[in-house]
């Protein structure tokens, strides 16, 4: 059996085609399926259609509507909790990823037997070029951090096993692909593709982008911590020089120093300071967050 889980966000209009689609998928696999929809603070009609959709099928949809906008993430990983496939596939809702290119990730799981695989779409990927941007960046952003491959994608195959140890994780702050790279590297790729988007436009602008990349640089390294360490002890030792040097040229020159250098040296050591304890705090502020165990997301009805 698959489970198929869709984070829903101002989707009224793609929602039916997007179900009918994957429904054509599985009939023409002989495969059982569920489709579960979590409206993730929709501010249109989205959560109308969904129930209209349970209503005319039932055994098939579960319908799941978020107390709040909790973000794309949480609101897959809510759909995962009430996952009963052996195999979960995640898909946007948005119709750019066609869902008869589900066959594809399931071709290739059964091919690798990977616990995870991801859809890709490489140069051809249909985004403007702001938003390409900031994926990209969120991307690089997550390479840095572990070393994984930056393929990655919210279309993707995920073997039911390791969706449960996902499901442990107690954190406000879900970012899925980081996540999965903690419990396994059995991770396969399938071109898929990808398609300019047909009736909305994108709720992720480079603004969110920028923050998400933030969010994942403080919530799962500590390259900043690291960055502080090492440019300390660099800039403490270029002082430390510069100290030196000014100290000889009084000594034994009997050069004036005047106020400048002084002035000059102050500043920009508590800039430094200042720095270093903003990164401290926002470290400390995330550590806060995690002990209050804040759910990743609050449901206000299930269908």
């Amino acid at each position: 059996m698959y489970s198929v889980v869709i984070p829903v966000y101002n989707s009224e209009l793609s929602l039916r085609e997007l179900f009918d689609g994957i429904r054509e998928v599985f009939t023409g696999l002989s495969a059982e399926f569920e489709v579960i929809f979590v409206d993730d603070g929709s501010r249109d009609n989205s959560w109308q259609v969904l129930q209209q959709l349970k209503k005319e099928h039932p055994e098939t949809i579960v319908a799941i509507t978020l107390a709040k906008n909790f973000g794309q993430h949480n609101a897959t990983l809510c759909g995962f909790s009430f996952a009963k496939g052996q195999f979960i596939i995640s898909i946007d809702d948005d119709l750019q990823i066609p869902p008869a290119e589900i066959r594809k990730l399931i071709i290739c799981q059964e091919e690798n037997e990977a616990d995870v695989v991801y859809g890709y779409f490489g140069p051809g990927k249909q985004h403007s070029v702001i938003r390409n941007a900031g994926s990209r960046l969120t991307k690089k952003t997550s390479v840095v951090m572990t070393g994984g491959p930056g393929e990655g994608s919210s279309f993707r195959l995920i073997r039911s096993d390791l969706v449960k140890k996902i499901l442990n994780h107690h954190q406000n702050f879900i970012y899925l692909d980081e996540v999965i790279l903690w419990y396994t590297d059995s991770i396969a790729f399938e071109k898929v593709e990808h398609r300019k988007r047909k009736y909305r436009q994108s709720g992720y602008t480079l603004a969110k982008l920028v923050k998400l990349a933030g969010n994942i640089l403080l919530y799962y390294s500590t390259i900043p911590l690291k960055f502080l360490v090492y440019g300390g002890f660099i800039l403490s030792f270029i002082f430390s020089c510069i100290g030196i040097y000014f100290i000889i040229k009084k000594l034994f020159f009997n050069v004036p120093l005047g106020y400048t250098s002084l002035i000059v040296a102050i500043l920009f050591s508590t800039g430094i300071i200042l720095f270093s304890l903003g990164v401290i705090g926002e470290y400390l502020s995330r550590i806060y967050q995690v002990q209050n165990k804040k759910p990743p997301y609050s449901i206000r009805k299930v269908l």
